[in-house]
């Protein structure tokens, strides 16, 4: 049987844990890490099971924590019914290039990197990521801000964890 002593030490751990970057995370090129200070967007595609890239892109606002991208999203939309599907890995491309079908492929020349998406569920780590998210938009977290953190309450926004595998 576990006790208070042990539940409280374990609940604790599991704390920490939604914010190291993920077992087997590999630490990105200096030049990448300085695109995701610096740039206010992201570009992420889903890639097939043989590494191709699907057909779905977007050009996404993003906080950079903890080592890694994440990204507030629909819960319905395709990066989360991907995940789900057990289709985590994706492309992201770090800079701003605007929408991804009026770029051409400008957003290829950026930063980028292959990484596996997780939906996290954890309400402190939303609190704490929504705080990236504000310190960066700051204007348009005035609109956004309530939009993602009753999104996220109330489960029609899902926060993704995007944890680089390789450049």
């Amino acid at each position: 049987m576990i006790n208070r002593r042990q539940l409280l030490v374990g609940a604790g751990a599991l704390g920490v844990a939604t914010w190291l970057p993920a077992a087997g995370a590999m630490s990105l090129p200096a030049a990448t890490v300085t695109a995701l200070e610096e740039s206010d967007l992201v570009y992420v595609t889903a890639l097939k099971a043989g590494g191709s890239e699907g057909k779905c892109h977007a050009e996404v606002w993003f906080a950079h924590a903890d080592g890694v991208p994440w990204v507030v999203t629909d819960a319905k939309s395709w990066r989360v019914r991907a995940i789900r599907a057990g289709n985590d890995q994706v492309r992201v491309w770090v800079g701003d290039h605007g929408q991804w079908k009026d770029a051409g492929d400008t957003y290829r020349q950026s930063p980028t990197f292959t990484a596996r998406g997780a939906i996290v569920s954890d309400a402190a780590t939303h609190a704490r990521i929504l705080e990236v998210f504000g310190s960066k938009y700051r204007l348009e977290w005035l609109v956004w801000g309530p939009r993602f953190r009753d999104g996220l309450a109330e489960g029609s926004r899902k926060l993704l964890r995007y944890t680089p595998l390789a450049v």
